[in-house]
């Protein structure tokens, strides 16, 4: 038996046509193949934001925002969230598989080691003004890694990615705990070895010296939680730019940095930190019915921020999480009655029973609850984007290796519409008036 000719699409152009393949993934639209048919047609396709387009293939994350799923892997983020912690999804999403216990114990006694940096990185940090952006902070230094680890820059090696991607992993939360520490002038905190990922993060970010820090269990959770949940997100603008800065062959520190320049746009990661200034301009309880009529108001400007999502059609899946943790956290510390969480969870209730919100599917997103968390926690808003840039290193090292390793990879080169001035004569300045 001959193997069926693979399904194809008519592709037009004035009198041109061509037959495209069509590519059919293990879930999710089918692709149409565009290679070779620029050629073929004497155009190229125009697709701003590339919204509709399919950049690469992957076998890391699968996303359909109409049913809300998200899987890693295979796995429903549901399962690994209430099941398996960020280092165990860490080692998923870089290599494919859930790790055994002895793979698992190897992976995060390595990691561990990886979470110190170079002394002479602390030099760096003085050089940034007190009142320095942390994700500022963050963006150079992760960039000036090479400078200091020159081994494991041989990208066309596999053990040199392993090593550039354990390190990224390890080290960024480091940073991103001395940026804090650095903005409110208390000393830097050294990780500890004997720690989980999370209970080392908080550790860092909130001991002192002379004084002993005990990490609250229900705390770590929540922190490992939301990192879990920030791990990946398939192919949006950081991980877009990760991979396509990577594409050029540039080493994994410079690759990593660009994803958080990336990250720090309030249109990508700000997300929560809008939601909480959103609930300190409603103000009181008082205020919910006011601001949702602005809200309905399509010509007020006013939004609802935290609500909805522009992939998931229906509930968020990872909001379901967090709202349970949100919870814990806040009966944990005894902030039932703080005002600012009080205003959030009727904002929530009210929401929610609203048709107007609930036909649109404008259900709290996972943005809403990890503000939440993090405002709990006692973590500053400045300091927000760059814990969603400690968990999306995670994605981005896995999504950066995936793309080296990719025989079909090619560096990434995408053409324009000229709407510019057609070819014209030079006029010498002396005719010009």
């Amino acid at each position: 038996m001959h193997d069926p000719k693979p399904e194809t699409a008519t592709l037009q152009a004035g009198e041109a046509s061509t037959q495209a393949p069509l590519l059919k993934g293990t879930m999710g639209p089918d692709v149409v193949d565009l290679r070779g048919a620029a050629q073929k047609l004497g155009v190229f396709s125009f697709d701003p934001g590339l919204v509709g387009t399919a950049t690469c293939t992957s076998e890391i994350t699968f996303i359909d925002g109409d049913e809300g799923t998200l899987l890693h892997r295979g796995y429903p983020i549901e399962d690994l969230a209430l099941n398996a912690s960020f280092t165990e999804t860490a080692y998923l999403l870089l290599y494919g598989q859930l790790p055994t216990t002895p793979q698992y114990q190897a992976f995060q006694a390595d990691m561990n080691t990886h979470r110190l940096l170079n002394e002479q990185i602390r030099n760096f940090f003085n050089g940034f003004r007190r009142d320095a952006h942390p994700m500022a902070i963050l963006c150079g230094t992760v960039g000036a890694l090479s400078a200091f680890y020159h081994d494991g820059l041989d990208i066309s090696q596999a053990k040199d990615r392993d090593l550039s991607a354990r390190r990224l992993i390890a080290k960024v939360p480091t940073i991103a705990a001395w940026a804090y520490k650095y903005s409110i002038g208390e000393p830097f905190i050294y990780p500890d070895e004997e720690m989980s990922f999370s209970e080392n993060f908080l550790h860092m970010l909130f001991a002192r010296p002379g004084n002993h820090y005990r990490v609250n269990p229900v705390l770590a959770r929540a922190m490992d939680r939301i990192l879990l949940l920030h791990a990946d997100h398939e192919q949006n603008a950081s991980t877009t730019t990760v991979r396509l800065v990577g594409s050029t062959g540039a080493n994994p520190y410079a690759c990593i940095s660009a994803g958080i320049a990336a990250l720090w746009g309030p249109a990508h990661g700000g997300a929560n930190e809008a939601a909480l200034n959103m609930l300190e301009s409603i103000g009181t309880r008082d205020g919910i019915p006011a601001f949702l009529e602005k809200v309905k108001d399509r010509n007020s400007g006013v939004r609802l921020m935290g609500f909805g999502h522009r992939v998931y059609k229906n509930f968020d899946p990872r909001a379901k999480i967090l709202q349970a943790t949100c919870h814990e956290v806040i009966s944990e510390l005894g902030l039932e009655h703080d005002p600012l969480l009080d205003l959030a969870k009727e904002l929530e209730r009210v929401a929610t029973e609203d048709d107007y919100f609930v036909s649109r599917k404008l259900y709290p997103n996972v943005d809403f609850y990890s503000g939440l968390i993090l405002k709990a926690l006692g973590i500053p808003t400045s300091m927000f984007t760059v814990l969603f840039a400690v968990a999306r290193t995670v994605g981005w090292v896995s999504q950066w290796k995936e793309m080296i390793e990719d025989p079909a990879g090619r560096i990434t080169r995408p053409r324009q519409l000229y709407v510019g001035e057609a070819k014209r004569d030079f006029v010498p300045m002396s005719e010009r008036g």
